[in-house]
């Protein structure tokens, strides 16, 4: 049963990582990443569908981002839904390609998404915490049933803080090194 515990605990760890980075991924840096685009959903034939299922995304340098469709008839569609989405970009449809050209950011700027960052870290943390409280909670359960030793519950609390302390220490990490690459020039 213990065993069953930290599994959760640590899978609840591995979501708040998996859900931190796709937040990260969408923090527009100074350079061009396709996944800024991950949130446009394009019309397609009446169902709201990922950029990414309707054309191809590429960089093919670090301030440009070419998107082309794989049906030419989707061009406008693409464009209207980026413009929509409210990312601060401009596509520029030259009738094959839509391009984005991501401009630089301004110091002001950076210091805003560092803070945004942040944010997005103090959630995956505390999404950690709640993980720790449910595996505290299903340990004290355990002793109160009579099924594990006041000595095993304390040992197992232990564990538990060991074990979001890593947690925490890696959330810390990611954070770092998105906010040392918003600070680059």
């Amino acid at each position: 049963m213990e065993n069953e515990i930290y599994d959760e605990l640590t899978q609840n760890f591995d979501n708040a990582y998996a859900a931190l980075r796709r937040e990260l991924a969408r923090v527009r840096t100074g350079r061009a990443n396709v996944n800024v685009l991950d949130s446009v959903k394009v019309p397609y034939y009446g169902v709201p569908t990922p950029l990414n299922q309707v054309a191809n995304l590429q960089t093919p340098d670090p301030r440009q981002i070419t998107i082309k469709p794989w049906e030419k008839n989707m061009l406008k569609e693409i464009e209207r839904a980026i413009q929509t989405a409210n990312l601060g970009l401009n596509p520029n449809n030259d009738g094959t390609l839509i391009r984005i050209d991501i401009p630089a950011l301004t110091e002001e700027s950076r210091k805003k998404k560092v803070k945004q960052v942040g944010e997005s870290g103090e959630n995956a943390k505390i999404s950690v915490r709640n993980a720790r409280r449910d595996a505290n909670s299903m340990f004290d359960q355990l002793e109160k049933d009579k099924e594990i030793t006041e000595d095993d519950l304390h040992r197992a609390k232990k564990k538990v803080d060991e074990m979001t302390k890593e947690a925490v220490d890696k959330i810390d990490a990611i954070i770092e090194k998105k906010s040392t690459e918003l600070m680059e020039i």
